[in-house]
Parts: structure tokens; sequence; C-alpha cells
């Protein structure tokens, strides 16, 4: 049982939460804090003070000042009048991140909502109901404003949720699950709306796989050098202290395990020719370890951002101050995000040239052309570079980033905003693509290593070759290999090479 307080969330309970093998439940310590919180709220609507958000009009019409009988008219409108998302929706395990996420923040007590909103919530991540969330349409400034409206909107009975795999009217939903819809009251459907949960959910979730991927690469990179009859000599721990950075000195750990005991090196250990091995394979650590530190900053970002307040005005109950700021601004998760796609993409990049050299006949040391044994009569495994070519193009023009454009909004109030949702959206998609692409060098690499039998590759390397086998086989003769490349993808992100 996950307890909220508004404590940094890991990737590993959100994403547990959001594929929904984690319950959730608001800590005690939280329901105080709110609820002093609520009460700051109160005090202003009976005292007439005038505070942004709670009686007054937002963004560009904050100085119009609302009467007390329209207070819930003004929630409620904001609401319906944000829930103007367009695009494909959310994955399900997106939109119930997003749903904790928020949970999360509102359980810190700065907010001033009442402890039912965030019981709502949790309320439907316990019973499995979770909003149609357009993905396209936040500017990631006053928060994922649009996204987290469509969230705010499934709350109070309206727009539409997905409920036991179905697609219905948010108010259906909510029924079949024995949720009473939320009435909203003063300041608490600004308080649903201005965050950025949704780039954290979307980049959050992304980020966990591209861990997972990055680590494998790793796997794929050993299984060329085995196949490419390659020296782990660059990966000796001294080289590696004495540059020592962080990535760089795990990556080269996690080479020298998968490697030990291997006969193919054994074999040419005497008399290999070679006085090194091209970037591709020598540079591993380098490179991969550069790649996992990009990935753990945007992570600790996320953490941090888990647990942070990030709506406007906030509450600070122990003095009775509402005070305006700009929490809600995406740029820490934008700039992380981008930061993880070009990272990633860069990965790709080394992981194509190292499929090059295991069907390159000009640089595969002397395994067949293509990884076939009827060169001409088949083409083998040509095919494949050519696809892990294409998906590098893809991430490159994604890996473009997001957080150096402007486009001002609201009237000029909202002068510069992140981008960050556009930034998450883009690291989804380059992820997957590094998944599919460290796919093939898993594919080609296991076909290289056929030719090197009956010798054995490194304990790890022979442990991922069992895995490859349980999904793809031995190329005997040309075949479509569309469904295996998706396969083993589809087995990366369940992952099956997790321990290895």
């Amino acid at each position: 049982m996950l307890e909220l307080n508004g404590q940094r969330l890991s990737l590993a309970e959100i994403s547990n939460v959001a594929r929904g093998v984690e319950h959730v439940a608001l800590s005690n310590a939280s329901q105080k804090r709110v609820e002093q919180s609520r009460r700051i709220v109160e005090q202003i609507i009976d005292e007439g003070r005038t505070v942004y958000g709670v009686n007054t009009g937002f963004g560009r019409l904050s100085d119009v000042r609302i009467e007390p009988t329209e207070l819930r008219a003004l929630q409620l409108n904001l609401v319906r009048s944000h829930s103007c998302g367009v695009g494909l929706p959310l994955s399900i395990e997106e939109a119930r991140a997003m749903v904790l996420l928020r949970a999360n923040v509102l359980a810190l007590g700065y907010s001033g909502c009442r402890t039912i909103v965030i019981e709502k919530l949790i309320a439907m991540l316990e019973r499995g109901v979770t909003p149609v969330i357009p993905e396209k349409g936040s500017v990631g400034a006053s928060g994922d404003l649009a996204p987290l409206a469509h969230l705010a909107l499934t709350i109070i009975g309206e727009g539409e949720a997905f409920y036991e795999n179905e697609r219905m009217p948010s108010a259906n939903a909510l029924q079949r699950a024995g949720i009473e819809p939320l009435q909203l009251e003063a300041k608490e459907g600004l308080a649903l709306l201005n965050g950025t949960q949704a780039m954290g959910a979307v980049g959050g979730l992304a980020l966990y796989r591209a861990e997972r991927v990055a680590r494998l690469a790793d796997v794929a990179g050993a299984m060329t050098l085995e196949a490419l009859k390659g020296t782990p000599v660059a990966f000796d721990e001294r080289i590696h202290k004495a540059r020592p950075h962080h990535g760089q000195i795990e990556v080269a750990a996690h080479l020298r395990t998968l490697l030990q005991d291997s006969q193919i090196r054994e074999s040419h250990l005497e008399n290999d020719p070679r006085v090194q091995d091209a970037y591709s394979l020598r540079c591993i650590p380098q490179v991969h370890g550069t790649v996992r530190g990009a990935l753990r900053h945007a992570r600790e970002i996320v953490e941090i951002e888990s647990g942070s307040a990030t709506d406007n005005p906030l509450v600070f109950a122990e003095t009775g101050e509402v005070l305006s700021g700009g929490n809600f601004h995406g740029a820490p998760l934008a700039l992380a995000f981008d930061y993880a796609a070009m990272a990633l993409t860069d990965l790709m990049s080394i992981t194509e040239r190292r499929i090059d050299r295991l069907v390159n006949p000009d640089a595969n040391e002397d395994l067949p052309p293509f990884l076939t044994s009827h060169p001409g009569a088949a083409s083998g495994f040509m095919m494949l570079q050519i696809v892990a070519a294409s998906l590098l193009n893809e991430a490159r023009v994604f890996a473009h980033p997001s957080s150096i454009d402007n486009v001002p909004t609201d009237g000029g109030k909202e002068d510069h905003v992140s981008m960050g949702m556009t930034g998450a959206i883009k690291l989804r998609k380059i992820v997957e693509l590094t998944e599919t692409i460290v796919a093939i060098e898993l594919i080609a690499a296991a076909e290289g290593l056929e030719y090197r039998a009956p010798l054995q590759p490194g304990r790890g390397v022979k442990q991922a070759h069992d895995v490859i086998r349980r999904h793809v086989a031995r190329l005997t003769n040309d075949r479509a290999m569309s469904g295996e490349i998706g396969e083993l993808a589809i087995a990366i992100r369940r992952g099956e090479f997790d321990s290895i």
C-alpha cells in the first residue's frame, strides 16, 4: 500500500500504480494539513478578501472580481472551458499516473482544496475509473491545463472515462464504480488544473522504460562484441577509474560481468591481430554511461516534481497567507526530457553502427554477408540495418528540443511557456524507437553468435541469447521478421531481460 503524503515518488512507484499493481491511500498526516489549508480558503471567502483563484477570474482575467454567489460556477466553468485537448487519448497507464501525481501534490496541503477531492482521485485509481485525456493541447506553463482539465472533468462526472476496458461517459463510469461525482467548491477547479502532472506522467513512465532499455543496450553491445570477436580490454576497471564518471564505471562493470567466462574470447586471446576495436565497440562504457547519466538526472527531476506543490496560488496554513508564484512552470521537466531524448538518440546512433558492423561483409570479421548462409540467393539481415537507419532518422527529428520554443499565450499574461508536454510525448516516441532498435541489434547479434558455435559466449550474453531464442528462431531461410522484431521489443518492455 502506497500512502500519499506529498512525498517524492520513485519512477517504480509511479509505474506500479499506473499498472494497477500497487494500491493507494491518503495518510492521516496529509488529511490534517489539507484541512488546515482549506480553512484558510474558507476564511478568505467569509471575510470577503480578494485572492486570485478563489474569487477572481483566471490568467488575463485575474483582475475581475467574482461575486460569492458565482464561486461554484467559476470553478465549474474553469474546468469546462479548459477541456479542449485534442489528439489521441493518453494510455490508461499514463492517465492513471496523472491521477496519482495530482493526488500526491494535493496531499502536500498547499492547494486549499478539501480532503474529499484527493479521496475522489484515489477512489478513481482504486476502482478503475480512468479519465480520457487527449494528449495534445498543453504548453506546459500554467501547468498542463488542458490535460488536467480533462482529468477534472471526469471527477465531476462530465467528459469521458475508461472503465473495465470500455470507453464511456464519465458519469456512467463513476456510477458503475460506485463513486459520487464531486461538486467543486471555491479554488478546487484551479487546484486540479494548475500543475505539471501530465508531462510528469508521460515523461516519467517513458523514463522508466528508457532506463531499462539503456541497461539492455549494454547486453546487446556485449553480444555484438562476442559475435565480432572483439576484445574486452577496453572495459578494464583501471581505464574507467582514470576517468571516474559514474555511468561509465557502471557500464564497464556490467560489460565485464556479461563477458565473464567467454570461450569465444579465449579462442582468439593469443593470436588476435587487432590492437583495438572500432569506437562503437570500444567506447560502449563512455557512450552508454553518459546516456545513463542523462537519464539519471532526468529521473531525479521527475521524482522531485512528484512531491512538489505546482499550483497557484499556494496556501500557507501556518501564517494564513496565500501567495502567487510560478511553480506550475514546466521548465525543469521540459529541459530534462529534451536532454533524455538527445541521450537516447545518441544511444540509438551507436547501436545502429554496431548493427551495420554485424551485417556488413566489409566489417563483420568473417561472418557471412548479412548473416545468411546463402548470400545472393538470400538477403538475410540486410533489411534490418536499413530499418535501424530509418528508426534513427526518425529519432533525430524528434530529438530537436521543444523547450527552446516559446509561443506567448493567454493574451500575453503567460508570455513564456515550457512546451514540456511536447517534450514528454517526444521522449515517449524516442523510447519506443530505442526499444525497437535494441531489439534489432539483439536479433542480429544472436544470429552472429550462431556462427561462432560451438564456442560459448560470456555467461550474461548466453542468458540473453536464451531469452532471444524464446521469441526469435535462428534464420535458416529468409522470412518476414516484422512480427519477431515487434515481439522482442514487447519482451524488452515487459522486463524479460532485466535480471541480466
